[in-house]
């Protein structure tokens, strides 16, 4: 009756939907338990990835070693390669679903180090450690996400989407959404973006969003996150938390699958 007086919409209703649905399907096929006690919401700062290197592969490691570590995944078999040496690597032997038996799982799969999960870096991504952040977290979501018992929403066509989605989920959300092209792009080489910007599916503002779910089900306050975001996203940041706080049916669903899990 009065729609001046509903707040604006911030992303169209489709999307929002599909947000929280990405967040009830990790909550089911992923430990929520994990998510609920032991996730955090990492920042690209010396608080979370501290030290220094002086080599390019030592520097990428620590990166590396600091985000499997968060991402409750360093038990997992990786090798970490730079893309100048990505031709010369053999297609790991087993799908990861089964080298991994849960990610829950603290015992280790005896693997051969030829054969572990490549996790592939470029060396211009080193004069950005945040978009390294970013990158080596959409790596483990991918990786992470073929564990899933039951597709993603919206299908198979949408994994590419739905694993940045799963990084933020995993904790990555302030990297991801600093590190994100302002229009969405696809997987075409010459549209990604300038140097140094990673590949991405989901536009700054539909990350942020999901960040914004990821605060509110960990009561992450406002200001813990937004002091770390780029400047030109606080704002839509703090719409989104309000937004989010306003879906209370929504949030309660999320809330509901985590404890029964």
């Amino acid at each position: 009756m009065f729609p001046f007086l509903k707040p604006p919409r911030l992303l169209d209703e489709i999307t929002v939907q599909w947000t929280f649905d990405s967040f009830a399907w990790a909550l089911r096929n992923f430990d929520a338990r994990l998510f609920l006690d032991q996730s955090i919401l990492v920042t690209p700062s010396n608080e979370h990835f501290p030290g220094s290197e002086s080599s390019a592969e030592g520097v990428a490691r620590l990166v590396f070693d600091k985000v499997r570590l968060y991402a409750g995944m360093q038990h997992w078999p990786f090798r970490l390669v730079d893309e100048e040496t990505v031709e010369s690597l053999p297609p790991p032997a087993v799908p990861a679903k089964d080298l991994i038996r849960t990610m829950e799982d603290v015992t280790p799969v005896p693997v051969d180090a030829a054969q572990a999960l490549p996790v592939i870096y470029r060396l211009d991504q080193l004069r950005d450690p945040e978009v390294m952040i970013a990158h080596f977290a959409h790596t483990l979501a991918h990786y992470l996400g073929t564990t899933a018992n039951e597709p993603p929403p919206g299908g198979e066509e949408n994994w590419p989407h739905v694993t940045e989605l799963l990084a933020v989920f995993m904790g990555f959300g302030v990297a991801m959404a600093d590190s994100a092209n302002t229009a969405k792009i696809r997987s075409c080489g010459s549209c990604s973006g300038p140097a140094v910007e990673r590949e991405n599916y989901l536009s700054q503002f539909d990350v942020t969003y999901a960040l914004a779910i990821f605060c509110c089900l960990k009561n992450i306050p406002t200001r813990e996150a937004v002091k770390h975001l780029k400047s030109t996203l606080r704002p839509f940041f703090k719409k989104a938390m309000k937004d989010v706080m306003r879906r209370e049916s929504d949030c309660q669903r999320l809330r509901e699958i985590a404890l029964n899990r």
